[in-house]
């Protein structure tokens, strides 16, 4: 392992990619402690610390590495950005231009990214407003004003700071997928959960729960190689090509096999189902009634409510989102198109019925268990009320980005002939 890390370094083209996407991560960071002019950081201080790291705050807080804390330029994070391309990505399947665009090759993309990097302005600004007036519905808690004048200037001067920090920082995330290792955008959520990780650590050692103290570190194990196993579990569907006539020569048939992964939908459905369960809280924190607050404790990221919530979200989304991503009637038309087919199974309509049925069979416990890791801290917190600073949508996000960061610096050093991390 240790070896092959320096074989990465000593090839000059990897050890420039890393060295610009360790430079980009680190501006990201930087940008996440300057706070935005026209705000008070003892009263969002004041703020943070009464209502503590497990209200709705706490949640958002921890997907922008702690700039919200801060009210930072970079305080919305990178969530506008992903929550629009996962709404381009649901609109190709129910808009027709949207979808011809999606199979008009890198043009149509091209239109693709630039909708959603509308989109994203749109939403960034929108939620920067939602902030600005959520943390003047709070200032009561800190008996001081959080904004130092409460006018269309100052508020507008905000909105405009925390749109264009997500801006940046969506520029930044698409610079680190052309000229650095990885996708960009991933890098950028797995830099602000694991900057968070720090914290966790010391609550874990400070704990005066001994049994808690001893036991975590193998649950911390048990469950990563949990993720593991599952992220990379898969079924592999034998496929068998015939011999094809191609203009004067004649192609070889022969056998691979067609794979469906365990959790087709990776952590999209965790991500939009987080998204969901945020929404009510954030209105009932902003509606200072006592409906409002109902409301706000009735959805609170620590009740059994938002655990129930959450899971069936998951569970809808990850069948919704597998269903977007891979269809079963399309592939069936590819293998026949390419002379392939299913052994035991006749090609056209019956193999689109046996891929349908083999991937609900399989996205269930994909399912099953998205919903389990979600939830596992959140009733952690409520037999030991140790808060560690990490939940299971993050979890999921630092290994999924971890393991795909893996892979492709492994496909770079095989290109080479080094040997990889992965046997």
């Amino acid at each position: 392992m240790l070896a092959t890390i320096l074989n990465a370094f000593q090839v000059p083209d990897i050890r420039k990619k890393i060295a610009f996407t360790a430079g980009m991560l680190l501006i990201y960071r930087l940008g996440s402690h300057l706070p935005v002019p026209g705000v008070n950081l003892k009263a969002v201080e004041s703020i943070q610390h009464q209502l503590g790291g497990t209200n709705i705050l706490g949640l958002l807080n921890l997907f922008s590495g702690g700039s919200l804390s801060r009210i930072a330029i970079f305080a919305l994070g990178i969530m506008p950005y992903i929550t629009a391309s996962i709404i381009l990505q649901l609109l190709q399947v129910v808009v027709p231009s949207l979808e011809k665009l999606s199979k008009e090759g890198e043009v149509g993309q091209a239109r693709i990214t630039q909708y959603t990097r509308y989109l994203t302005v749109g939403l960034a600004f929108a939620q920067s407003v939602g902030y600005v007036f959520l943390f003047h519905s709070l200032q009561a808690n800190a008996g001081e004003s959080v904004i130092s004048k409460f006018d269309f200037a100052h508020i507008f001067l905000i909105v405009v700071c925390l749109t264009a920090g997500c801006v940046l920082l969506m520029w930044i995330g698409e610079l680190i997928t052309q000229k650095g290792i990885s996708n960009g955008i991933s890098l950028l959520i797995f830099a602000s959960i694991v900057s968070r990780l720090p914290a966790g650590i010391e609550t874990w050692w400070t704990s005066q729960n001994q049994v808690f103290k001893v036991m975590m570190p193998f649950m911390v194990l048990v469950v990563v190689a949990a993720i593991v196993f599952v992220m990379e579990g898969q079924r592999r569907i034998p496929v068998q090509y015939a011999k094809r006539v191609i203009g004067r020569r004649m192609s070889q048939g022969g056998q691979t096999y067609l794979p469906l992964r365990v959790n087709m939908a990776g952590v999209i459905p965790v991500i939009f189902a987080a998204s969901i369960m945020a929404f009510p809280p954030t209105i009932g924190q902003l509606v200072k009634t006592h409906w409002g607050q109902q409301v706000s404790d009735f959805f609170s990221p620590n009740g059994w409510h938002y655990i129930v919530g959450e899971s069936i979200f998951i569970i809808v989304f990850t069948y919704f989102y597998t269903a977007v991503t891979f269809n079963p009637v399309d592939q069936a038309d590819n293998l026949k198109k390419y002379g392939g087919f299913i052994p035991g199974v006749r090609p056209g309509r019956p193999t689109a019925e046996f891929l349908d049925r083999i991937l609900a069979r399989l996205t269930f416990p994909g399912a099953l268990f998205l919903a389990a890791v979600a939830a596992l801290p959140t009733i952690l917190f409520d037999r030991t009320h140790v808060n560690l600073q990490l939940g299971g949508t993050s979890i999921l996000i630092v290994i999924g980005v971890a393991l795909e960061t893996m892979k492709q610096l492994e496909a770079q050093l095989m290109m080479r002939s080094y040997e990889g991390f992965l046997k």
